[in-house]
């Protein structure tokens, strides 16, 4: 007997925050950057996950009115792909291809160094959303085959400013901190200041290319 599943589920996550969780991953992009630009009405904040995104709403706001507009938009984007949105900026990030699993990571995929550095800075990134500690971006992007698994063992302590590939995704570590992600490389810019008005330097949506040091 075959299981069909709903394009779209919304449960509640307290008194007032929904979880939305598309069955798609490209309807949650598409979903998310609409969102963006048509925020219903009593919807206070949007936290991006990995398959999810919380929405928050206002203290006023009528909860069920709110779901309505939600399947509302989702119905829009469903199966059609990407929204036509304004793009964001282009945050470029210069690296040092210095990482001690580059060469390892190489291999792992079966190309050279030069290739593996080729198609990261090809590649552009999309920040899908912020976790595991402040300023840290999950970054995506379609085809650039460089999906590698996390390391077997983890490090105890990563430095802030390391370049990193793992399940799909690239980052950059904002502060040192235990990781098991493979690090291929080392940025000097700063992806979390408390002294900036915006102390992340990325958030969900952010376009990221990254540029090898000493290239341009």
């Amino acid at each position: 007997m075959s299981v069909i599943t709903a394009p779209l589920r919304i449960l509640p996550a307290g008194d007032r925050s929904l979880l939305v969780a598309p069955d798609r991953h490209a309807d949650l992009v598409a979903f998310i950057d609409l969102l963006r630009r048509e925020s219903p009405v009593g919807v206070h904040d949007v936290l991006p996950a990995a398959q999810t995104v919380l929405v928050t709403l206002t203290e006023a706001a009528d909860i069920r009115a709110v779901e309505a507009q939600l399947r509302h938009l989702f119905r829009s984007v469903h199966g059609a792909g990407a929204v036509e949105v304004e793009p964001e900026p282009m945050c470029v990030i210069p690296v040092r291809y210095d990482g001690p699993d580059l060469e390892s990571v190489a291999a792992q995929l079966g190309i050279s160094v030069a290739e593996l550095i080729a198609a990261h800075t090809r590649a552009v990134w999309r920040c899908s959303f912020i976790g595991f500690a402040p300023g840290f971006g999950y970054l995506e992007t379609g085809g650039s085959g460089l999906a590698v698994p996390r390391r077997a063992e983890s490090r105890t302590a990563v430095p802030a400013g390391s370049v990193a590939l793992a399940d799909g995704y690239s980052a950059v570590y904002p502060r040192r901190s235990p990781g098991g992600w493979q690090l291929i490389g080392t940025t000097d810019l700063r992806m979390w200041d408390l002294d900036r008005a915006e102390p992340s330097l990325l958030r969900p949506g952010t376009r990221v290319r990254f540029i090898e040091e000493g290239s341009q």
